[in-house]
């Protein structure tokens, strides 16, 4: 319990951000639903409550005393596993052009602060990975490693989106999973489009990922901004 409140001091302002994101997502659906009288973007709350899950993962194992390499790499799979559920939200902005004319750019709001709370959600814990790899591995690339994981997540969002996998069926169901992973990576000029979005969400993410890592060493380095 001494460790938790520890954490939530720590971490305060990061989770304020968090909680202040999340929140305004939540009143702007429910500003939509009042309007529009539809439920439609109801689904945005489980993908954020998904996204919420890799981030927990890393909190939980910042709190771990005894925490080892083994135990880290069996977390490290169960979190990759759950990452690209966090910028998964970006891609539902796609259920835009199925919605109506009436307050569209309330949709649009609505979509974009779940997106970007994702995308926080992301950032955030793929940041919290680095540091609890970098206490268990001293001399592994952990940049190359970061960007690896990114378009890896560029994947996950693609199995996502367009195949309509869930994270979930790792387990549930992987023959055909692996089977379709498999047709992606060794026929790419048969699947360009699957590429073509890998590599074009990869690098959206990858970008972002090189902003908040600037911005978060600027502050370390700055912290009263003079």
């Amino acid at each position: 319990m001494e460790t938790i409140k520890t954490l939530i001091q720590s971490k305060f302002k990061t989770l304020s951000l968090v909680t202040v994101a999340l929140t305004f997502s939540i009143i702007s659906l429910m500003v939509r639903i009042k309007l529009n009288k539809s439920f439609f973007y109801l689904f945005l709350v489980w993908n954020v409550f998904l996204a919420i899950i890799p981030y927990a993962i890393t909190m939980y194992l910042i709190t771990k005393q005894n925490l080892n390499r083994l135990k880290l790499s069996f977390w490290i799979l169960v979190w990759l596993a759950f990452l690209p559920n966090a910028p998964y939200i970006v891609t539902d902005l796609i259920h835009i052009r199925v919605g109506n004319n009436h307050l569209l750019w309330l949709d649009v709001l609505v979509i974009l602060s779940f997106a970007l709370s994702g995308l926080l959600l992301f950032y955030l814990s793929l940041l919290d990975m680095q540091q609890l790899v970098k206490s268990q591995f001293k001399k592994i690339p952990i940049e190359t490693i970061s960007l690896i994981i990114i378009f890896l997540c560029g994947f996950g969002v693609y199995l996502g989106r367009f195949l309509r996998y869930n994270s979930w069926e790792i387990i549930s169901n992987p023959k055909v999973l692996i089977s379709d992973v498999f047709e992606i990576m060794f026929s790419p000029f048969q699947n360009s489009d699957a590429w073509l979005f890998i590599l074009g969400f990869g690098g959206f993410l990858v970008v972002g990922y090189w902003m908040v890592k600037n911005l978060t060493l600027s502050h370390l380095h700055n912290p009263e901004g003079i």
